[in-house]
């Protein structure tokens, strides 16, 4: 077995964590029970390119257990936990290609080492691998049946493919599931960005001005779970009818060139790039600490920042000051990377079981399905994202109302009225 890891000693500690994730991932162990008798995805082989943590390992376990062969490398050079790679390798036989801090040249490598497996099937975060397949890695494309997409970036760079005609499979975007973004966005992505920048700085947040820029799903988790810090919560948007959505929500909306002024903290979820740019530097407070938990660091224009910078320095882990000409200090946290990760441990377990879950089944549908679909972006199907809350629910021992006869009747007639 071919595999790139830092340390196989760290195998042990990994083996506990991973078992640790696994106490709050009851949704995946019940589709690894049935997995493990019907064997849906036997002789699958499928590149997973994931941030490497302990939840993504229980997923690589479940679809190992349907039989799947899984090669897996980060999504992201700082999401690596080494020991859980090592785990994975030394106790499950599952290649993995991933080490935390490893450079672009590195990062790249990893993604092809996992395209050499020869996927059926792909599993991307940030649509990297999809993205290298599609341009550098054409002749392997004919192997491909189908794929999935964990996040926001991702489908939105997939959905551009798909609309100039040149997507060559079709790929499910897990991310638009209900079961998804509505709990790993808005409560996942809230604690554990918040959990992040605490971890970094060991700063106290009540009392504080919060500046989230993007009020999608994630930034409204981060702006919530802010505001429950005690701090004061100022949002930024381009879109009125979410810039509204936070006004209604008792949040302060500005501009970033404003809120730039005022902010103690800044955290970017967008998508987009230079979200924060050198005219929002320019007048930032002395001190200001600025985050980034969109998938990609170019939400911040750090080129803008080392430009304006006399100097920087590592001050503490995670946290890198960067010295402007006026005195002023800048705090850059995770190399501007998803702050979650890179400061932090991601989500907590217990919102991943969901995103996973839908992976696993979506992977399963894919495998029974592939040759009637088209290649283009498809929503979870809507059976597999009630399915992942029925099973979330009864995990949690919640019962449910069903609907008698006359309701369902009643619902798909037009004749009664009041």
């Amino acid at each position: 077995m071919q595999y790139h890891i830092k340390d196989e000693s760290l195998a042990e500690k990994g083996r506990l964590r991973i078992e640790w994730a696994a106490r709050s991932m009851p949704v995946l162990a019940l589709i690894e029970e049935r997995f493990k008798k019907e064997r849906p995805l036997e002789g699958v082989r499928l590149a997973a390119c994931l941030p490497v943590t302990t939840e993504t390992a229980k997923l690589a376990r479940v679809l190992k257990a349907g039989g799947a062969e899984v090669a897996i490398c980060a999504s992201n050079p700082l999401s690596t936990q080494d020991d859980v790679a090592a785990s994975l390798v030394i106790h499950d036989g599952i290649p993995v290609f991933a080490i935390k801090g490893e450079d672009n040249k590195t990062y790249y490598k990893h993604i092809n080492a996992v395209l050499d497996f020869s996927p059926a099937y792909t599993m991307d975060d940030g649509a990297d691998l999809v993205s290298v397949l599609h341009s550098e890695r054409k002749h392997d494309l004919k192997n491909v049946r189908g794929g999935t997409e964990e996040t926001t970036t991702g489908v939105i760079r997939l959905r551009a493919l798909a609309d100039q005609g040149l997507l060559a499979y079709p790929i499910v975007a897990v991310n638009d599931a209900l079961t998804k973004h509505l709990f790993d966005n808005r409560y996942g992505t809230g604690q554990s960005t918040v959990d992040g920048i605490i971890r970094a700085t060991n700063r106290l947040m009540s009392g504080s001005v919060f500046v989230v820029a993007g009020y999608g799903w994630c930034g409204r988790g981060v702006a919530m779970r802010a505001q429950g810090m005690g701090a004061r919560v100022v949002v930024t948007e381009v879109d009125p009818l979410r810039a509204l959505e936070a006004v209604m929500d008792g949040f302060e909306v500005l501009p970033m060139n404003e809120a730039a002024r005022v902010g103690d903290f800044f955290c970017t979820l967008t998508g987009d790039i230079k979200v924060i740019a050198k005219e929002h530097f320019e007048v930032m407070k002395d001190g200001a600490i600025v985050a980034n938990s969109g998938h990609f660091n170019v939400e911040i224009d750090i080129d803008a920042l080392e430009e304006m910078s006399q100097g920087k320095r590592a001050i503490r882990d995670s946290v890198e000051e960067y010295s402007l000409a006026d005195g002023r200090k800048v705090y850059l946290l995770a190399q501007g990377r998803l702050v979650n990760l890179a400061a932090a441990e991601g989500h907590p377990s217990a919102v991943m079981d969901m995103s996973f879950a839908n992976q696993a089944l979506v992977t399963e549908f894919l495998a029974r399905n592939d040759d009637g679909l088209e290649n283009r972006v498809y929503t979870v199907p809507e059976h597999i994202d009630k399915e992942v809350a029925r099973l979330k629910l009864a995990a949690m021992d919640i019962e449910i109302d069903t609907l008698t006869p006359e309701q369902q009747e009643y619902l798909t007639s037009w004749e009664m009225g009041t």
